[in-house]
């Protein structure tokens, strides 16, 4: 009998599957530090353990992307190693900041499923939920992933596709216990603007760009250990490219996202997502926000905005995320929906 782990195939998830993903991880000073090599990360809250603490947090915090690629990555082996793209993100929350110390496990449900028309593959909707030591919820999650079948001429299962929600509702936000932007210093921070001076509606260009090279691309997946082939093996793909993942764009856009909103201090939650086209080394990410929506929390000093992110493969000052086709432009990589905590 085989001893090695081929990984899921789509014929191999049930609707209702519970799965509890190996192995456990704890997080470290090293992965702060790792990540801001690998993306230009200039927020204050974790870059700075003064600043953290001057805002009510302490110990001192990792960036929220940090800990969400982790547990990411730990739903790979079993959800997603046989993928043929990651589609998107929904009913993300950060409920706990995560420090260092801090020891992450992750389990999964499958709450959907629908086979494509090619009958080669098929989307598999899944629920995920990380947890720390003490047992509290830190992230939980849902996604939605391309996965191959075995053999194409198993039988489709029967179609059910979850119905998530279009974004959070401010109210189930969860602010860190201790936040408090009373204080808060814009010197350090790098811009004055706060909550008030963002209207909805509002785009702004972050400028920067950044090329992508294959030698961070597979540092970082393989920080995250994240083991998905399409990430590593030119072989499984027919061009023979590695794809980047798609949480390498992710953060890459939230870093660059800084020049504009570096007072976006914190991740409330991730509303949706979606990686519109693939991403390859040599490819150059910049990034534009839209303001979509404001409101107001528990704590009076802390307001949330829900921003538009979104990355392209060269620079668009139109900041053009559809064509009257309604389809996604051209160089759109990536569209994401979030709440970030913005002091008032």
């Amino acid at each position: 009998m085989s001893k090695t782990n081929p990984g899921n195939f789509f014929e191999d998830f049930k609707v209702g599957q519970l799965i509890e993903h190996a192995t456990p991880r704890t997080v470290t000073e090293g992965d702060r530090a790792v990540y801001g090599s690998l993306y230009p990360t200039r927020f204050a809250i974790p870059s700075s353990a003064q600043f953290a603490g001057s805002v009510g947090l302490s110990p001192h915090p990792v960036e929220e992307l940090v800990a969400f690629h982790i547990a990411f990555g730990k739903t790979v082996p079993d959800i997603s190693l046989n993928a043929v793209a990651n589609l998107g993100y929904a009913e993300c929350r950060f409920h706990h900041p995560v420090t260092p110390g801090d020891t992450l496990t992750t389990r999964s449900e499958v709450i959907g499923l629908k086979q494509n028309s090619n009958g080669k593959s098929g989307v598999v909707y899944v629920r995920s939920t990380a947890t720390n030591q003490r047992g509290e919820t830190t992230i939980d999650w849902a996604r939605w992933v391309m996965v191959h079948k075995r053999d194409p001429d198993a039988p489709a299962p029967e179609t059910v596709v979850p119905k998530l929600a279009a974004f959070v509702a401010p109210g189930d936000l969860v602010v860190p216990p201790g936040l408090d932007f009373t204080r808060y210093q814009y010197g350090a921070a790098g811009e004055p603007h706060r909550f008030d001076d963002y209207e909805i509606g509002e785009k702004i260009d972050h400028v920067d760009g950044v090329t992508l090279t294959d030698a961070e691309h597979q540092q970082a997946t393989r920080l995250w250990q994240n083991t998905a082939k399409v990430h590593f093996n030119i072989e499984s793909r027919p061009d023979g490219n590695r794809l980047v993942y798609g949480g390498h764009v992710i953060s890459m856009a939230r870093a660059l996202s800084f020049n504009g909103l570096a007072n976006a201090q914190l991740i409330a939650a991730i509303n949706a997502g979606a990686h519109t086209a693939p991403a390859f080394a040599g490819d150059t990410i910049y990034a534009w926000s839209e303001v979509l929506d404001k409101a107001e929390t528990p704590v009076p000093s802390v307001g949330a905005l829900r921003l538009r992110l979104v990355a392209t493969k060269g620079r668009d000052e139109s900041m053009t995320l559809k064509g009257e086709d309604g389809k996604y432009a051209g160089g759109v990589l990536l569209d994401l929906d979030l709440w970030a905590f913005v002091p008032r």
